[in-house]
């Protein structure tokens, strides 16, 4: 049975957000954490922190590990963080005529199976929580739980304003300026996901599904992902954009970790 996990009452984009380091450790450019591993035809980027169940973290669209600065040294005292930079993002390798939500899902699984990892936990912010959701259909037996935040599983107009639609298409039109990396990343959030509601209530491990109450991702449809997915809980943080994770850190976390605990 669905329960609310938490209702709180009260243009980020996901591609090329920046973060505050808070920490003087180099989160994405550590040598002392850092590793690569060679999936599906390219090197993927990862760093571990900490000891205990695998904590797989997901950044967003143009991002990298740096994403999460607030929270590895956070959960790193409760987990095995493998923070993970995307294929095409951060310092991973990829393509740019190559990239798609089902591919960067498939190299997590992959590397997974390369660390010997049966299932972990998985954090996935605004793409990566895409990602984290395509891995929960596509290989389920690697996600033991997933909390995901800024999430979508359409490109339109009924997950995401016209507003932001207009200026991703207008962002991709300006070729001169804009790197051609930079382009294909945008280019997938105009086409993609097209995950259909039906198909999520085929995931049945437990969900946390979170969003901002000002998230770029429209709140009914972040409530139709809750709806349809039958372990799902619902978290809504109150004064948030779609980068609570960066901008409530403390709320963001201590909500993640209630949920990966209970």
């Amino acid at each position: 049975m669905k329960r609310l996990y938490c209702f709180l009452i009260g243009l980020l984009p996901c591609f090329l957000i920046g973060c505050a380091q808070t920490n003087t450790i180099p989160y994405g450019n550590n040598p002392q954490a850092g590793h690569y591993a060679q999936v599906n035809g390219i090197q993927l980027y990862y760093e571990t922190y900490g000891t205990g169940e695998p904590l797989i973290m997901l950044h967003g669209n143009g991002g990298s590990i740096n994403a999460f600065s607030n929270q590895i040294p956070f959960f790193e005292k409760y987990y095995q963080v493998i923070a993970i930079d995307s294929r095409l993002q951060g310092k991973s390798g990829g393509s740019p005529d190559k990239i798609s939500y089902d591919l960067m899902a498939s190299d997590f699984c992959a590397l997974l199976d390369q660390l010997n990892i049966k299932s972990a936990n998985v954090l996935g912010w605004s793409d990566g929580g895409i990602d984290g959701i395509i891995m929960a259909l596509n290989c389920p037996d690697k996600v033991k739980k997933l909390a995901i935040s800024g999430a979508n599983t359409v490109p339109d107009s009924s997950a995401v304003t016209n507003a932001d639609i207009l200026g991703m298409k207008d962002f991709v039109t300006h070729t001169l300026t804009n790197s051609k990396t930079a382009i294909a990343l945008v280019h997938m959030m105009i086409d993609q996901p097209n995950i259909p509601y039906a198909n999520l209530s085929q995931i049945h491990c437990p969900v946390l599904v979170m969003a901002g109450d000002h998230d770029m991702i429209k709140p009914e449809h972040t409530l139709k992902i809750f709806q349809s997915i039958p372990s799902a809980s619902l978290c809504i943080f109150p004064d948030s954009n779609h980068g609570v994770c960066q901008q409530h850190p403390d709320l963001f976390n201590q909500t993640v970790l209630t949920f990966l605990t209970k």
